[in-house]
């Protein structure tokens, strides 16, 4: 799943595929998201977490997360983190998303921008429930 790929070339890197079998556009510049802060949902090996949710932030999912123990709305300027507010687009881990789903707050999902790596957490089916475009 994480071999080298030729067009990649970035040992641990899993191919930049999206849930749909496309190429994995991307998610966010601006705030730039990502694992390697590439604005792509791109996983390796480092990746334990999974980031590869290309999820479009909503006041609920905020404070669904935040009361989870990972409080995305707060500004950390020390680490160039201007916290995400509704609307803004962030490659999430997908364990997170599952969770939001299943409690009910899970916010749409941008199918082009999310990795392929996704479905070993949540189906296809699911992840079109909540898919939108990209703008």
């Amino acid at each position: 799943m994480f071999d080298q790929t030729p067009e990649e070339g970035r040992p641990g890197r899993a191919p930049s595929i999206n849930v749909l079998g496309g190429p994995l556009l991307p998610c966010s510049a601006a705030p730039l998201t990502g694992f390697y802060r590439d604005g792509c949902c791109n996983t390796g090996r480092e990746d334990m977490g999974l980031h590869t949710v290309c999820a479009v932030m909503t006041a609920e999912f905020l404070a669904f997360s935040k009361a989870h123990g990972n409080d995305l709305s707060t500004p950390m300027p020390e680490y160039g983190f201007a916290g995400l507010k509704p609307g803004d687009r962030w490659c999430l881990c997908a364990a997170r998303w599952k969770e939001a789903l299943d409690a009910n707050a899970a916010p749409q999902v941008v199918l082009e921008a999310t990795h392929a790596v996704t479905l070993q957490i949540v189906p296809l089916d699911e992840l079109k429930k909540y898919a939108v475009k990209l703008q």
